[in-house]
Order: C-alpha cells, then structure tokens, then sequence
C-alpha cells in the first residue's frame, strides 16, 4: 500500500501545567479508573540511549527496584503503589494499560532485558481497588500496547520488535480467550504484522473499532481493521523523529490526536484526524 501524504496538521500541543506527581521508577502507559485516579503502569525505568541523535530507551538502570501498577489523585498529588508482584513474582516492566466497564485493569508486563538475555512478556488483569491480580497470558515476545474493542469483546495487543498485533476474545472480567493461531504469542489470535521493517509501541482502538498502533521507525499511526487489513497508514513527520509511540483522542467530537514524538520530547496534536476515536471507560 502506497503511503498517503504526511498529515499536514500535526504541532506540539503546547503545555499547560496543572501540577505534578512523582511517582519514581518509569512511568509508561496511564488511564483514569472507576474512582477518578489516573492508574499508572510503571516499567521501573529505563536507561537512555542515543542513536543517530534522537533519544531512546532500554535495558535496566542501576537504580531499578521493580515494576508496579500505581494509582494517582489528580486533586492531591497523592500516588498509591498497588501491585508490584501477582502470586510472589515481581511485575518487571508493566508498559501500557486499559481499564474495563468493570474498573478492572488488563495491562502487559513488556519484561526486562540486559541485552543478553531477557524476560518473556505477559498480560494481567487486576482489580483498581488493588484486592487482586491474576496472570492471564504468557510468553510473548515484548507485548507493548493494550485495547478493548468498543463493545469491550475483544483485546488486542502489539508486539514491539515482531511488528504483531494479536487478539483475544473477552469471555469476562480478567478471561480471555485465544487458540486460533498455531503458535500464537501468549496463546492469542494473530491479527496483522507490518510489512517492513516498523517497530510497534502503544495502540488505541477508534470508534469504529480499528486498532490504532503507534509506529517506529517508520513513523506514523498503522490503522489496521478487526480483520486485519491495513485501512491507513497515517504518516509523521515532526523532525525526523522516528520514535512515534502512543495515540489518544479527545475534543468533543473525539477527532482531535494527541500522539507522542518520543525521540524528540514533543507532545503532537492532530486536528480532524480521519477517523474519531473511541471513549474509553470511566473518562467522564
């Protein structure tokens, strides 16, 4: 597929400070729960690296102590480390998350790797009142991103250096369900991988129910339908920078991007985005 021209409307947003949180570690992935808070899914940090000028991160820093799940009060400030373990094994680098209708939040662990050797990645569901946590897929190779698909059915996630998106049907709350691919990454169901050389990072799910994965290298939006057809790739170029890796919606008819410019530092805003995004559980 041809890519289309680069969107002409991406600008950093501009900031807007309304306080802060120090919740240590490394923060990663974030989402507001069923109480108000905003739920932090926490790597434990990274070190920062340089490849031909633009900035990245891997690897464990010397002050590494362990992942967690945290919960922030947007009024105080106040953090809460909820989960830092599930059944006595410590979370290594939870990366990204998605509450439920329920409160209940699926979030993947993408794992820790000293460049010689490193973690397989998995998935888990907690509760936000902090009661439970429970493993629900194992073995994957660097699971990134998370979704739910609109009527909440489905959960997709991306694979960083495989360039994969798979699949799960939600059976309930915390169950999911997979086995239609021989092999599949942590038991899913495969939905699409890229077809060059792109690293995958976050993703959100658009209203009309396309997976939405933040692109590296070749950097922009790869929109990919529930059936795995690449419907667009939405191309960005902010600075050469080829670290996008995360896409949210918002405005009033949910057609305003933020999408994140990593290698850069720069927060992007993308007015009358092709396709509105869909309003995630419990954002008011």
């Amino acid at each position: 597929m041809r890519d289309p021209p680069r969107h002409p409307h991406a600008r950093p947003s501009g900031r807007d400070d309304v306080g802060r949180a120090e919740v240590g570690g490394g923060p990663n992935g974030a989402a507001l729960g069923p109480d108000g808070r905003v739920y932090v899914a926490n790597c434990g940090g990274l070190r920062r690296f340089e490849v031909g000028g633009f900035v990245f991160a891997g690897g464990i820093p010397d002050d590494y102590e362990t992942g967690s799940i945290q919960a922030v009060d947007l009024a105080t400030g106040a953090v809460e480390t909820l989960y830092t373990e599930a059944d006595g094994a410590p979370l290594r680098g939870p990366n990204d998350l998605v509450v439920d209708a329920h409160g209940g939040i699926y979030f993947t662990d993408y794992g820790k790797s000293d460049g010689v050797t490193g973690d397989k990645g998995k998935l888990y569901y907690a509760k936000a009142d902090g009661s439970s946590i429970t493993m629900i897929a194992a073995g994957m190779e660097g699971p990134n991103g998370i979704g739910l698909s609109p009527e909440g059915d489905r959960l997709y996630v991306s694979e960083t250096y495989t360039a994969r998106v798979w699949w799960w049907d939600v059976t309930g709350p915390g169950e999911i369900e997979g086995g239609r691919s021989l092999g599949g990454s942590g038991g899913g169901n495969f939905l699409y991988t890229a077809p060059d050389y792109t690293n995958f990072d976050s993703l959100g799910v658009d209203a009309h129910g396309n997976v939405c994965v933040a692109s590296m290298i070749h950097a922009g939006i790869s929109v990919v339908s529930p059936h795995g057809r690449l419907v667009d790739f939405v191309d960005i170029d902010v600075d050469d920078d080829p670290g996008i890796t995360n896409i949210c919606w918002g405005g009033d008819d949910m057609r305003t991007a933020y999408v994140t410019a990593s290698s850069t530092g720069q927060l992007l805003k993308i007015e009358d985005w092709p396709r509105p995004g869909l309003k995630l559980n419990h954002s008011g």
